[in-house]
C-alpha cells in the first residue's frame, strides 16, 4: 500500500537559527492540515513549510524568559492554525500567534538572484504557490499550578493535565481584553470566573487504579471522531468520553443517554468540574491480569501466532486514533503496538485484535514506542521506536522498517534508521517526516519519499489487471500483463512504466488525490487539489485545461473512472454545486467540451463502474443507478433509480468501495433499468466487507439483508467474467493473504436461515497466504502480482537506499485444490484447461501435488467434501492425494509433474507417492513409449534410489540409444554422467555406450 523509495532527504535546521542559540531539536508538531510544522529547541521555535520544505520564521526566547518560565519542552497547534502553544519544563505555556503577511506580498527569502541567473529553475511539486511571510509573536504566558503534564488545544479552550493534584483541566483561550491573570480551576487562589473546569483523577471511578496518585501524562485527540485517548503515569491507556453539562463531546453514542448508566458514573462530576463528567474504557492496562489469547504479529505479519498475553508487564507510551477504520493503536515500552476497535459504549470491553511486534531480526531491540501516526486516509500506521521506525498497513502487514541498523560507514548520516522521536505524514502521504535523536554535527530532520497504491485514493474493485502506483511527481504503471509469461515471473524484468506528471500542473495543484487507469491500461487520469489531467499511452502525452481559470474552479471529490475513451469525474465546485462530468479523451479539456453533466444536492462520496452501469454514492447516504448510453453524437447518463441506505450505513464517509452483482437470469432476460431491485450490492465499510442482498416483501418493496463477509479487509477485487469458476468471484486482502469467494455474489447459491431470517454465512472458498503485498491479479495468467520493499546499504555510502521489488505468486493450484477437496473433478479439469498452454502450467501442477503430499505426510486432515457438488467418478474413499493423481491423468504433463515433485521431496516419501501414482518402472516405460525422453531420464534417478534398476542397466542403455537417435546430445551427456556416478569403475558407462552403439576411442577407454 505504501513503500519507501529512493533516499531520504536531510533537512538543515541550523541555517535559520541565530548564532549562539541552541540547535538541538527536542520536539516537532505539524499543523492541523499538515501544510506547516514547528520544530522546537530549548530556547526557540522554528516554523517550516512542507512545500518547499524550508524554514519561514523563527522565534527566539531571551535568557530572562527561559529563567522565569523554563526551557521549551513541547509544542502544540490550535485547530485553526492561528496559534501555537509551547509547553515548558516549569509548568508554563507560552501563547504564540501567527500573523500571515498576505497583504504586503513579502516573502521570507530573496529570489531576485535566481531570476537573473542564466539557468532557469522550475518549481517542484507544490512549489508554485509563493512563499508568504508568517510572523511569530509571543502573545502571553500562562502559569499552570501543579506541574503540567500534557496539553490539548481545542477551538474554544485549552485542555491540560497536571501531576499535583492529578487532574485534567480546561481554561478558555485568553483574550487581549482580559485584565486579570488567568488561573487554572484548581489554583490555590481560587478558579477564575470563566468556562473552565477540572476533573480530578481520584474521582474517576472508571480508572483501574485512580486512587494511587496516578496522573494523565498524554492527551490524544482525533479530529475525525472528536474522541480522546488518555495515557496515565502508571502505563494504562483509556478511551474517554466527556459530557459537558449534558452536551456530549464525542462523536460516539452518548453514554449518558444509554440505559446502562450506573449511579457511580453519574457521580463523576463535582463543583470543580462545572457539570462536566467523564467516563473511560480501558484500552490497555499495565497491571491487569492477562485478558486471554491474542494474535501476535511480527515483522512477517502473514503468519499469525496465537500466544498468551505477555504485554501485561509493559506500559503504554503512545496512542493514535484511526477514525476511518475505527481502530486505536497503543504503543508500549517493549516495542509492541496493540490495535483495538474503537469502543462504542461506556460498558464496552476491548480486546486487541492484533499485536504488532518489531520486525525481526533486529541487530538490537527496537526499544519503547516514541511516536505513532496514521496516514490521513487511514491505510497505514507509521511507528517510531527508540532505535528504529516502521510502516504498517491497517490490517497488520509490515510494509517498511529500519530497526537497529548498524553503521557500516564512519559518517553514517541516516540517523533515523537508528531511532525516531517524532514523525508525521505530509499532505498526500507521499513523504514521512522524521525527527531523529540529537547527534553531534548530524542532521536530525529527515524526509522519506514514498510510493503508494492508487487504491488508497479511489477503490476500483473491477480493475484487477493493471497496478497503478503514485509518487510525488509521477505515476508508475505495471506493464507485465502485456508481456510474455516468462517476463511476468522474472523478478529482474522491467515491468514498470514511469510516467512523469506535467510539471506546471503538479507544481500548482499538488498533491495528487485521485489516479485512475482504464481497463485496457492505455488511459490514465489524475486529479490534484484543483482540476484534472489525463494521459494517453498511444500518444504519450498529457492533456491539461487550456483555461487555468476553468481548471481552478473545481476539484475532484468522489473519484475518476474511465468508460472506454470517456472520463467520468465527480467534481465539487467550491461547495456551491456537486456534479458528475463526462469528458472525452479526443476533445480538449474545457467546460464547453463536457459531454454530459449531472447535478447532485450533496457531495459525492464515491463512484463505481460495472460494465455500462454507473453507481454514485452521495453524502446523503443514497445510491444512484445510472446507465451510460452512447448516442450518435455524444454520450448521456440515464437515471434508472436510487435507494437510501439509512439504517444500513451509519456514516457514509467511511464507505471506501462499492460494486454490485446482477443475477444471471436478469442479465439475460431482464431490463437493465430494473437491475437496482435485484442486484447484490458490495460495500467496503471501514474494515468490513459487506454484502447487501435484496429480498422483496409482500408489498413488492425491496428490503436489504446485511451480511458481513469478512473483517480487516484492506481492499477487494471482483472478477465478473472470465476463467471458469473465477467468474463472479470476490477477492479480498486481509493483511496475511487473499481470501477468495467463488460465486459469493450469486444470490441463488446462498440458502436462507429461517430461524435468523437472514442469509447463511458464506466463508471464503480459498485462502491464499502471501509473503508480499498484492497489487493486481492477472486472471489469464494465473498470477498474483505484488511488491515488497528492500533496504540497501553499502559500506562506501553514508546513507541507505529504498527499493521496490516486484513479486509474483501462482494461484492456480489453490483453486484446483479447493475443487479436488470438494470432489469437483470436472470443475477442476475445466478450470485447469484454461491455463494448460502457459509455460509454467506444469510447475503449478507440481506445486499442487507437492503441497498435498506434504499435507498428508504431516497428518493434515482432508477438507470436508460437498455431497451436492460431486462430479465424474471420484470415489468417496479417495484421499486428497488420490484425487490429485486422478486429476493429473487428464493432462499430458502428468508424468513430468510426478517425477518433478518426487525430486523435490524426501526419498522417504517416494514410496507413498508411487503407491498412489503407480510403479515408477511402468511410468518410465510410458515415457519411453510416448517419446518423453527427458522425463524418462528423471525417472532413472527414481528407479536407482528405489533399487529397481538391474545390474546390466538395460533401462539406461535403451534410453541412451533413444537419445542418440533423437540427437539429444544434452540428454546423452546427462545419462553418461549418471552412469559414471553410480559406478566409479566406469564399467557401467562402457557397457551402456557399447550397447547404445556409441564408439569411444581406445585412449578414452
Amino acid at each position: 500500500m505504501y513503500w519507501p523509495t529512493g533516499t531520504a532527504r536531510r533537512l538543515a535546521q541550523t541555517t535559520a537559527v541565530p548564532v549562539g542559540h541552541e540547535t538541538e531539536i527536542i520536539a516537532l508538531s505539524p499543523s492541523p492540515r499538515r501544510s506547516l510544522f514547528c520544530t522546537v529547541t530549548r530556547d526557540g521555535v522554528a516554523l517550516w513549510r512542507v512545500r518547499p520544505m524550508v524554514v519561514i520564521s523563527h522565534l527566539s526566547r531571551s535568557a530572562l524568559s527561559i529563567e522565569e518560565h523554563g526551557e521549551n519542552k513541547a509544542v502544540h497547534w490550535a485547530p485553526d492554525a492561528s496559534k501555537i502553544v509551547i509547553q515548558t519544563d516549569r509548568s508554563h505555556i507560552l501563547l504564540v500567534s501567527l500573523y500571515y503577511a498576505r497583504e504586503n506580498g513579502r516573502t521570507p527569502y530573496d529570489a531576485s538572484r535566481l531570476a537573473r541567473s542564466p539557468r532557469r529553475f522550475y518549481p517542484g511539486p507544490g512549489e508554485a504557490v509563493p512563499l508568504e511571510e508568517i510572523a511569530l509573536e509571543l502573545e502571553g504566558v500562562v502559569a499552570i499550578d501543579g506541574g503540567i503534564r500534557s496539553v490539548l488545544l481545542r477551538e474554544s479552550h485549552i485542555m491540560f493535565s497536571t501531576a499535583d493534584p492529578p487532574a485534567v483541566q480546561r481554561i478558555p483561550w485568553p483574550s487581549n481584553e482580559q485584565e486579570e491573570e488567568l488561573k487554572s480551576p484548581l489554583s490555590p487562589t481560587g478558579p477564575t470566573e470563566d468556562e473552565g473546569w477540572a476533573l480530578r483523577v481520584s474521582k474517576m471511578s472508571w480508572m483501574t487504579d485512580a486512587t494511587a496518585g496516578v496522573s494523565v501524562d498524554s492527551l490524544v485527540h482525533s479530529r475525525g471522531t472528536d474522541t480522546q485517548v488518555w495515557i496515565t503515569s502508571d502505563g494504562c491507556a483509556y478511551f474517554v468520553w466527556l459530557d459537558e453539562g449534558g452536551a456530549h463531546l464525542s462523536a460516539q453514542p452518548s453514554p449518558r443517554d444509554s440505559d446502562d448508566t450506573t449511579e457511580k458514573d453519574k457521580t463523576d462530576g463535582d463543583a470543580e468540574s462545572n457539570g462536566t463528567t467523564s467516563h473511560g474504557v480501558v484500552l490497555y492496562s499495565s497491571n491487569s491480569s492477562p485478558r486471554g489469547p491474542r494474535a501476535s504479529l511480527d515483522g512477517s505479519p502473514f503468519i499469525t501466532v496465537t500466544t498468551p498475553h505477555t504485554q501485561s508487564a509493559s506500559r503504554a507510551t503512545a496512542a493514535a486514533i484511526n477514525s476511518r477504520f475505527s481502530i486505536i493503536a497503543v504503543g508500549l515500552n517493549n516495542g509492541a503496538i496493540e490495535l483495538s476497535d474503537v469502543p462504542q459504549t461506556r460498558n464496552s470491553t476491548t480486546r486487541p485484535h492484533q499485536i504488532l511486534q518489531p520486525p525481526p531480526p533486529p541487530a538490537q531491540a527496537a526499544g519503547p514506542v516514541r511516536g505513532l501516526e496514521w496516514s490521513s486516509d487511514g491505510y497505514v500506521l507509521a511507528v517510531g521506536w527508540e532505535r528504529g521506525w516502521s510502516v504498517w498497513s491497517v490490517s497488520g502487514r509490515c510494509l517498511a522498517s529500519g530497526v537497529g541498523v548498524e553503521e557500516d560507514h564512519p559518517v553514517f548520516s541516516d540517523k533515523f534508521m537508528q531511532g525516531v522521536m517524532y514523525l508525521f505524514w505530509i499532505p498526500g502521504n507521499l513523504e514521512l517526516v522524521l525527527l531523529a535523536p540529537h547527534a553531534e554535527e548530524q542532521s536530525q530532520l529527515f524526509s522519506v519519499p514514498f510510493a503508494k497504491s492508487a487504491i488508497t485514493g479511489q477503490h476500483a474493485p473491477d480493475n484487477t489487471r493493471y497496478a497503478l502506483l503514485q509518487m510525488d511527481d509521477r505515476v508508475m504503471v505495471y506493464r507485465g500483463a502485456d508481456q510474455p509469461d516468462m517476463s511476468v515471473i522474472n523478478p529482474e524484468a522491467d515491468v514498470w512504466q514511469h510516467i512523469k506528471l506535467p510539471l506546471g500542473y503538479i507544481a500548482a495543484n499538488w498533491p495528487i488525490r485521485y489516479a485512475s487507469i482504464s481497463t485496457d491500461g492505455r488511459l490514465i487520469a489524475c486529479a490534484g487539489r484543483n482540476g484534472l489531467i489525463h494521459y494517453s499511452g498511444a500518444s504519450g502525452r498529457w492533456k491539461l485545461f487550456g483555461d487555468e481559470g476553468q481548471e481552478q474552479a473545481f476539484s475532484v471529490r468522489g473519484g475518476l473512472l474511465w468508460f472506454y475513451h470517456v472520463l467520468v469525474a465527480a467534481v465539487d465546485l467550491g461547495g456551491k454545486s456537486y456534479q458528475l462530468r463526462l469528458y472525452s479523451r479526443d476533445l480538449d479539456l474545457a467546460n464547453q467540451n463536457v459531454l454530459c453533466r449531472e447535478v447532485f444536492s450533496s457531495p459525492i462520496i464515491l463512484i463505481s463502474l460495472v460494465d455500462n452501469t454507473l453507481l454514485v454514492y452521495t453524502a446523503e447516504n443514497t445510491l444512484y443507478h445510472y446507465l451510460i448510453v452512447p448516442t450518435a453524437d455524444t454520450i448521456k447518463l440515464h437515471l434508472c433509480g436510487s435507494i437510501s441506505f439509512n439504517g444500513i450505513v451509519a456514516a457514509p464517509t467511511v464507505v471506501r468501495g462499492m460494486s454490485w452483482m446482477i443475477p444471471a437470469i436478469q442479465k439475460q432476460l431482464g431490463d437493465p433499468v430494473d437491475d437496482l431491485a435485484v442486484a447484490t450490492i458490495l460495500l467496503l465499510i471501514g474494515p468490513k466487507l459487506v454484502l447487501l442482498r435484496p429480498r422483496k416483501a409482500g408489498s413488492d418493496e425491496v428490503r436489504y439483508d446485511m451480511q458481513i463477509l469478512a473483517d480487516r479487509i484492506e481492499f477487494c477485487w471482483i472478477h465478473l467474467r472470465g476463467v471458469g469458476t473465477l467468474e463472479n468471484s470476490l477477492w479480498g486482502y486481509d493483511g496475511r493473504g487473499i481470501r477468495v469467494w467463488l460465486d459469493a455474489l450469486t444470490i441463488e447459491a446462498v440458502a436462507i436461515d429461517l430461524k435468523r431470517d437472514a442469509y447463511e454465512r458464506v466463508n471464503e472458498s480459498v485462502n491464499i497466504p502471501l509473503d508480499f503485498y498484492p497489487l493486481s491479479v492477472l486472471m489469464d495468467k494465473g498470477i498474483i502480482i505484488g511488491v515488497e520493499h528492500e533496504v540497501a546499504s553499502r559500506a562506501s555510502l553514508p546513507f541507505v537506499m529504498f527499493r521496490i521489488i516486484t513479486s509474483t505468486h501462482l494461484f492456480i493450484h489453490h483453486i484446483l485444490r479447493f475443487h479436488l477437496d470438494h470432489s469437483q473433478l470436472r470443475e477442476a479439469v475445466q478450470f485447469a484447461t484454461h491455463y494448460q498452454n502457459l509455460v509454467f502450467f506444469s510447475h503449478a501442477l507440481e506445486i499442487l501435488l507437492y503441497t498435498v503430499l506434504e499435507a498428508e505426510n504431516e497428518g493434515d486432515p482432508p477438507t470436508e467434501q460437498s455431497e451436492g457438488s460431486r462430479s465424474l467418478s471420484l470415489m468417496t474413499d479417495h484421499t486428497p492425494l488420490a484425487s490429485v493423481v486422478e486429476f493429473l491423468d487428464y493432462f499430458d504433463v502428468s508424468l513430468e509433474v510426478v517425477v518433478g515433485c518426487a525430486r523435490k521431496t524426501e526419498v522417504t516419501q517416494w514410496r507413498r507417492l508411487f503407491d498412489c501414482v503407480g510403479n515408477p518402472k511402468a511410468l518410465f516405460e510410458t515415457c519411453i513409449r510416448m517419446n518423453q525422453l527427458k522425463t524418462a531420464g528423471s525417472y532413472l534417478l527414481v528407479l536407482h534410489n528405489l533399487e529397481q534398476l538391474d545390474e546390466t542397466n538395460e533401462d539406461a542403455v535403451r534410453l541412451l540409444r533413444k537419445a542418440k537417435e533423437a540427437r539429444d546430445w544434452d540428454l546423452c551427456r546427462q545419462l553418461m554422467r549418471f552412469l559414471r556416478s553410480i559406478d566409479d569403475t566406469g564399467n557401467s558407462l562402457r557397457q551402456a555406450l557399447s550397447g547404445a552403439g556409441i564408439e569411444i576411442s581406445e585412449e578414452v577407454a
